[in-house]
């Protein structure tokens, strides 16, 4: 849907409700079984509404980094983005992203497989301040295509618009109902309808929600492994790395459902339950019920699940295919 939903201690109940078939989340599923059924379900009603999918070749993404960011982490956001439409070792962000390319609109077009960061704006001086509501994020749209002397493109056909705000800012029903957020711009406010993103950094704010699983809400209930499998992050910034894997999140709706219009379950267009939604939590085989499933470790215990550009590694979470029925990610077991 628009939000990224977040993980807090009743999460494991809300997935439960969510697919409706207590076999998707069991606490029992091993490893070594032929099938895996993380999130599967036939009930699971996910439609297309004859909307738009990002088709368009490539689709380019402009960045603006709202408030301040150290370079250590820009660069590692940068480069989770250039993995998306890169080679890496398998399984790799680009065979990660090859489930969202299964989506197509009425003509059969794919999503695109190439997404280029294209540009780049430095909101250092919190043109809107630092508590900003929903729309202000398209306030800072418009700022930052009308900025002088070097303004990012308003590109109306194959544009897509990514905010991050930085650990001191405020946004509305940020840590308190999502990570994240996508929707379309107001012609109103923008001058035309562009999709976008929204994604905060949690490393200051709610990291046990949003930089989940490298941190854990305090009063959530033990994993079924005893404790609470808090993992290493692989970039070495939890909010970092939580972040990416919202961001990953919201780009893969936003790519399947640009203008809430075109992929999603619920018959409530306002509250869609998108690609992405379905598999809150998941991260490999096995994944469900406050368990990230199968992954890897790194020589140092740092949790990961694909490969990126320049040595990388990433945790993202699964996405919904629509070929297998399920959550999936390349680092299946099956």
């Amino acid at each position: 849907m628009q939000n990224q939903k977040l993980l807090p201690s009743y999460f494991f109940f809300l997935l439960i409700c969510l697919f409706h078939v207590s076999s998707s989340l069991r606490q029992n599923m091993q490893f070594k079984q032929a099938e895996n059924y993380e999130g599967s379900s036939d009930l699971v009603e996910l439609e297309y509404h004859m909307g738009p999918v990002l088709a368009s070749s490539p689709i380019n993404l402009y960045i603006i980094w709202y408030g301040h960011w150290k370079p250590t982490q820009q660069a590692t956001i940068r480069d989770f983005i250039y993995s998306i439409s890169s080679s890496a070792s398998y399984p790799s962000v680009a065979d990660w992203w090859k489930t969202v390319r299964l989506y197509t609109d009425q003509t059969g077009s794919n999503i695109t497989g190439n997404i280029v960061l294209s540009g780049e704006l430095y909101d250092f001086s919190y043109s809107h301040g630092t508590h900003l509501s929903r729309l202000d994020i398209q306030s800072i749209i418009k700022t930052a295509v009308t900025s002088y002397p070097t303004p990012l493109p308003l590109n109306p056909h194959n544009g897509l618009y990514l905010v991050l705000t930085s650990y001191d800012v405020q946004v509305q029903d940020f840590c308190r109902a999502v990570c994240g957020f996508h929707y379309f711009t107001f012609p109103t406010i923008v001058g035309i309808t562009v999709p976008y993103a929204w994604v905060g950094y949690s490393g200051a704010q709610c990291s046990g929600m949003c930089a989940y699983p490298f941190a854990w809400p305090k009063d959530s209930p033990p994993s079924r492994n005893g404790g609470h499998d808090i993992m290493g992050s692989p970039n070495g910034d939890a909010g970092v790395d939580g972040m990416i894997s919202v961001i990953a999140h919201e780009l893969a709706e936003v790519s399947s459902n640009p203008l809430v219009n075109a992929w999603y379950a619920g018959d409530d267009p306002t509250a869609p339950t998108e690609i992405a939604d379905l598999c809150l939590g998941v991260y490999g085989s096995g994944g469900g019920g406050g368990y990230v499933g199968k992954v890897y470790k790194d020589s140092w215990g740092n949790g990961f699940n694909v490969n990126g550009v320049k040595g990388r590694r990433f945790m993202l979470q699964w996405v919904w295919s629509p070929l297998k029925r399920r959550c999936f990610g390349p680092n299946a077991l099956d």
